[in-house]
């Protein structure tokens, strides 16, 4: 379905609080979310603690396996923040304070009214040779280290930074899909003629995804992702038929994700 060529990426999710369930992630979809009419499929997430050597260990791993890698948390004030100096390690280079990062800093502080303090300055320290990510939220910008793309762990402060780093990637073929519901349907119904289509029809990735909200609300979604935009109807028709054949009234959904 994607070309040998095509452009991937990789998440690398850090944080204690995800690991121990405190903290519920929600960046991972949101950045697939973006890239996905980029062109840019995930095709790995990882989450790692704060520890400096698993960082270091999965930005290695990653970044030499995938086109682009997004991580996201450990940039802010206080000490168990390390990623930037996790990403520096990665990529063997120094870290400091960047004087643009740290003037502008300052000046927001100070329009707030707020002591500028050395924990605050943390966030002013990038790898040596990162580029800036813009922080229209809350300032404090992320960092572009090679093909490592370093983000806030703030889901509202991390979907604003993904827009500056949309215009520096290299895009790919857009992947199209097509979603049918099925409500009442069970996969056990439609697991032998689903396997029949995606083998006569190999360029194209099916799936199939059960929901359960209460008794009476529950059923399957059947998806289907191609590069071929042509086939989508043709796709779509089968995949209604599919469910049709059980007695189950089918319904396309616009949004794939529903």
């Amino acid at each position: 379905m994607t070309e040998p060529s095509a452009p991937t990426a990789a998440v690398l999710l850090i944080g204690d609080e995800l690991l121990s369930g405190r903290t519920r992630d929600i960046n991972l979809q949101q950045i697939a979310t973006y890239l996905a009419p980029l062109g840019i499929p995930v095709r790995e997430s990882r989450t790692v603690p704060d520890v400096e050597d698993e960082i270091v260990a999965a930005v290695n791993e990653l970044r030499a396996k995938y086109t682009y890698v997004f991580t996201t948390g450990g940039i802010g004030p206080t000490h168990d923040d390390i990623t930037a100096d996790a990403i520096a390690k990665a990529f063997g280079v120094g870290i400091s304070e960047h004087p643009e990062v740290t003037a502008m800093l300052a000046e927001r502080y100070k329009a707030m009214k707020t002591d500028y303090t050395p924990a605050r300055r943390r966030m002013a320290r990038v790898p040596h040779g990162a580029a800036l990510v813009a922080n229209p939220v809350s300032g404090a910008p992320g960092f572009q280290t090679g093909n490592v793309f370093t983000l806030a762990g703030v889901p509202q402060v991390a979907r604003a930074m993904l827009e500056d780093i949309g215009p520096r990637l290299e895009t790919g073929a857009v992947v199209h899909k097509v979603t049918i519901r099925g409500t009442g349907l069970r996969e056990g119904d439609i697991a032998e003629p689903l396997g029949a289509l995606a083998k006569e029809m190999p360029e194209v990735a099916f799936g199939s995804y059960p929901w359960f909200r209460s008794l009476g609300d529950n059923g399957v979604h059947l998806v289907a992702s191609t590069i071929r935009e042509d086939l989508i109807e043709e796709i779509a028709a089968k995949l209604e038929a599919i469910v049709a054949a059980t007695g189950v009234r089918p319904e396309r959904l616009e949004d794939s994700n529903q």
